[in-house]
């Protein structure tokens, strides 16, 4: 309901009356509330099928079908040759919405989609005299604890449940062997027994049914991604390829991928953000096993409640694990990023260990006030592996990223932070990139989005025709954040190089030896405070994370983990990509105006639609907010509220253990955006009292260090 709020889509929490009254054959005795959707619906899926073809052909699309795909051959500019039985189509571009056949297509071009079948049953009954008395239509219901869905076919009724992770079948045969040749329409065999506990508890909750006959049990195959999610845009590494695959849902989803994929195809972006979607998510490491581990987990959990900061352990670790792993996970809770595993939060003796999901704050909330502490007063240590990496070089580098990115190009020895727009000025990425030697080029990106940047990186460099060569070393590469006032002290006893401020300024790299082990050092940090990112191959994390870890003892160096690292940010007033910023949201409405420069030679992607932003005004801005709430934090996604509407989101919050009061970032209209502003935003179904204030609420290190050199006092 907090979500809902700020969507379009109605949505009503409904009293036990209210739920009787909708559906009437409900037995009340354990119901409190219901969450009501009133434009949620059913449809046949193969009469839609056919009315959107008719639809199609009469726009001059050609369907061929049944017609078998027998291979797929890429062109050296850019076309598909698609190979069938009847003979070669030529195409300028392919989409693979192949359904369960999707793996199929996928290995012809060596890309083994992380897909599997699995078999899905539903019940229908027979005419039940009390459904047939209904003078309208009963609404579908999903009782979340008995794990089905339910609604009304014609007098009877159907459901389907979701069996547990242990009970559920997949095909994994046709993920090896592929599709049997053949297979279409056809059905698996129904197994009654696996769904038992599910058929009972329906009964329980409409008793008719217990009276009913059964008379179809329906077993087929649906297609699951490893966390249920489809797949849906182009694909990196290949030119031209396309996907819609791994729909668990089916048909409901149809219309609204069909119109964001032809609008992103004609308009080379995305109309809105899906990040969640996209296909480069996946990669390397997503093994069959992973897949069919992860899937079994999906199917199990599609009707559990779903907590804040989630983890599902099934599949993991994967084998893209950081150089520490084996070091540090016993020693902390881990989170999984795009495959990698990266220390959540680290335990001390005496701490409640594990990972104990809630809506309020749980058992990680003292230890990363430790963790906070520990980095603003002492130094802290944090795996950062899990960057994407590429290195960029080759004699059209500069010219290539002087269009690819809104900030200017640094400087040979100098780090910025860039922006990737697309054409109608949304922010599709944000990297560090740093200039290492003479056109040769460093850039670093959040572990989610690795393939997501690589590819539109590597898109443009084929269509503009620029002359360089682009390396992800993500997987080959370590990264050390080390941060906190003693951060230089500490490295110093490590290298003969000069550290001092004079010698190594903020946002400078350089390539140095620490404890005899080749770095890349930057001069930055997430948190905000005096610290450096360590770039080393991965087989060195472990001796250069056990030498700083020796070097700090005296300044009582300690590990802090990535929920740290986000309370830290916040309060520097730090944007997240994903969150403040994203396919939906303008760099000027993001307050990334520092890092665009309009004024550059270059004619950046974005850059005349920014000028049409920037001249007809902003309607919302991003403020930054304090809140006065109890045992709970914002996390991102909750309404805004002013004078009893809706009026924006949240997109990230925390507890911030300076201030002692949560904060967030949260969109809301220019007129209501300024200082002092009073709002309120809801958590959990209570709104709570939020204030505009002036960001940031803690300055970060190298601003006070400049303030302190013109004597002005800083806050902290």
């Amino acid at each position: 309901m907090t979500r809902a709020g700020w969507h379009p889509t109605e949505q009503y929490l409904i009293t036990p009356e209210k739920v009787q009254e909708l559906f009437p054959l409900l037995n009340m005795d354990k119901v409190l509330a219901g969450l009501y959707n009133p434009g949620d619906g059913h449809i046949d899926p193969y009469s839609l099928t056919m009315a959107l073809a008719a639809g199609a052909r009469k726009y001059g699309a050609q369907l061929n079908y049944p017609i078998q795909v027998t291979d797929l051959n890429s062109r050296s500019d850019g076309t598909w040759e698609v190979e069938t039985p009847l003979g070669i189509i030529r195409a300028k571009r392919i989409v693979n919405t192949a359904g369960f056949w999707a793996r199929d297509i996928g290995k012809m071009i060596d890309l083994p989609h992380p897909l599997i079948p699995v078999h899905h049953q539903y019940v229908v009954t027979s005419t039940i005299p009390e459904v047939k008395a209904l003078k309208t239509e009963l609404p579908v219901i999903r009782d979340l604890e008995g794990s089905y869905y339910l609604r009304q076919e014609r007098d009877g009724l159907l459901f389907g449940p979701y069996e547990s992770e242990e009970k559920m079948k997949l095909q994994d045969s046709w993920v090896t062997n592929g599709v049997p040749p053949g297979f279409g329409k056809e059905l698996f065999e129904s197994d009654l027994d696996r769904i038992m506990e599910h058929i009972e508890a329906a009964m329980e909750m409409v008793p008719v049914l217990r009276k009913a006959d059964i008379v179809n049990t329906i077993a087929g195959p649906i297609t699951y991604s490893p966390d249920i999610l489809p797949m849906v845009g182009p694909h990196q590494g290949v030119r031209n390829y396309w996907v819609a695959i791994g729909f668990g849902y089916g048909i409901i989803h149809a219309g609204g991928i069909g119109k964001y994929l032809s609008d992103w195809i004609l308009e080379g972006e995305p109309p809105f953000d899906l990040i969640e979607l996209d296909p480069n998510r996946y990669g390397k490491w997503t093994t069959t096993e992973y897949t069919a581990a992860k899937a079994r987990e999906s199917y199990g959990f599609n009707n559990i409640v779903g907590y804040p900061k989630e983890e599902r352990f099934a599949g993991r670790p994967t084998e893209r694990i950081s150089g520490l792993y084996h070091l540090l996970k016993s020693r902390c809770s881990m989170g999984f990023h795009a495959g990698w595993e990266q220390p959540h939060w680290f335990y001390k003796p005496g701490d409640e260990t594990g990972y104990k999901p809630s809506f309020r704050r749980t058992n990680w909330f003292d230890p990363v006030g430790r963790e906070y502490k520990q980095v603003m007063e002492k130094v802290g240590v944090i795996d950062l592996s899990p960057f994407g990496k590429f290195r960029v070089k080759g004699t059209d580098s500069v010219k290539l990223l002087d269009h690819l990115f809104a900030n200017a190009v640094p400087k040979v020895g100098s780090t910025n932070i860039s922006h990737m727009l697309t054409p109608r000025g949304k922010v599709y990425a944000e990297l560090t990139v740093s200039q290492l030697y003479p056109g040769e080029f460093m850039l670093v990106t959040g572990s989610g989005s690795e393939l997501h940047d690589l590819r539109w990186i590597e898109e443009k460099v084929t269509t503009g025709g620029y002359k360089v060569e682009i390396e992800n070393m993500t997987d080959e590469m370590g990264v050390l954040g080390v941060a906190g006032p003693y951060a230089r002290e500490v490295l110093q006893k490590l290298t003969n190089e000069d550290l001092s401020h004079a010698s190594f300024k903020f946002l400078q790299c350089k390539h140095l030896k620490l404890s005899n082990i080749a770095v890349i050092a930057i001069r930055i940090s997430y948190t905000g405070e005096l610290g450096w990112e360590l770039y080393h191959r991965k087989e060195d994390s472990v001796a250069l994370y056990s030498a700083i870890m020796e070097a700090g003892q005296k300044e009582g160096i300690d590990d802090f983990g990535t929920y740290a690292l986000n309370a830290l940010r916040l309060e520097k007033g730090f944007r997240a990509w994903g969150a403040e910023m994203n396919c939906d949201t303008n760099p000027l409405e993001a307050g990334l105006e520092h890092f665009v420069k309009l004024n550059k030679p270059a004619d950046f992607i974005g850059k005349q639609a920014l000028k049409q932003i920037k001249e007809k005004g902003l309607k919302r801005r991003l403020v930054y907010l304090t809140l006065e709430t109890d045992n709970i934090d914002p996390e991102g996604n909750e309404s805004v509220w002013h004078n009893g509407k809706v009026i924006g989101n949240t997109t990230s919050g925390c507890f911030s253990y300076g201030a002692q009061q949560s904060l967030a970032f949260a969109y809301v209209p220019t007129e209501l955006s300024k200082v002092g502003q009073k709002l309120e935003v809801e958590l959990l179904g209570k709104n709570y009292p939020a204030t505009i204030i002036q960001e940031p609420l803690v300055l970060t290190e190298p601003t006070r260090i400049r303030l302190q050199r013109k004597d002005e006092s800083p806050k902290i």
